[in-house]
């Protein structure tokens, strides 16, 4: 599996022939939008900074559009969408936590979440959590202080944060004990299921593009 960065909180996983897009960003946002082709797109939250479906449509590839809670089968990928209220551009809305299952590996987006208080029946359903996308930047997400003890109590094993500032980055690094370098961004995580059972709330920065 190959994960790459594309801004705020596009994410593209791609593994064998398929790729996904977690949140791709529309032309109407003030992010700079994504541009890839996808099998599947996921939108956590109706607003320009997630829902650039167009924009992850490319070719002969027209992705399947899962935006909201819901159990999904497509191909060799299983997901489960659990919806939880947040407040995002000063209004309130719904977001959709993902839970994703590919690969035998268990991958959870949390999106646009604002309150680190997640109901007891959605964290018991998310199981042992190999890759965490966890929102850092405060404001319409969680706080630095908020998303650290949130990734402690959810025991990723390897936590990937997104939607920050440099600020918010190094506070979090620092809150996580990265120091001297260790979390250094990368251009993209390649990895395995085994490469993953060997972590331990591993914090991965990945360079957007």
């Amino acid at each position: 599996m190959v994960i790459t960065h594309h801004g705020g909180q596009c994410f593209k996983v791609s593994f064998g022939d398929t790729t996904l897009a977690f949140d791709p960003i529309s032309k109407k946002s003030k992010l700079s939008p994504a541009k890839f082709g996808s099998d599947i797109a996921f939108v956590s939250l109706y607003h320009p900074d997630f829902n650039g479906i167009e924009q992850v449509s490319h070719g002969n590839r027209q992705p399947f559009a899962i935006d909201g809670p819901g159990e999904y089968e497509i191909g060799e990928v299983t997901a489960r969408g659990f919806g939880v209220r947040t407040t995002y551009d000063k209004k309130e809305r719904f977001n959709t936590i993902y839970q994703v299952t590919l690969e035998g590996m268990n991958l959870v987006f949390l999106g646009a979440l604002s309150d680190p208080e997640i109901d007891p029946k959605i964290l018991g359903e998310l199981g042992d959590i190999d890759i965490l996308f966890l929102p850092i930047g405060g404001g319409d997400v969680l706080e630095v202080p908020q998303a650290s003890k949130l990734a402690v109590k959810l025991e990723a094993k390897c936590v990937i944060p997104m939607h920050y500032d440099k600020k918010a980055l190094d506070a979090f690094l620092k809150e996580e004990g990265e120091t001297n370098g260790g979390g250094k961004p990368q251009e993209k995580l390649t990895i395995k299921k085994k490469d993953v059972a060997a972590m331990s709330g591993e914090v991965v920065v990945l360079q957007a593009r």
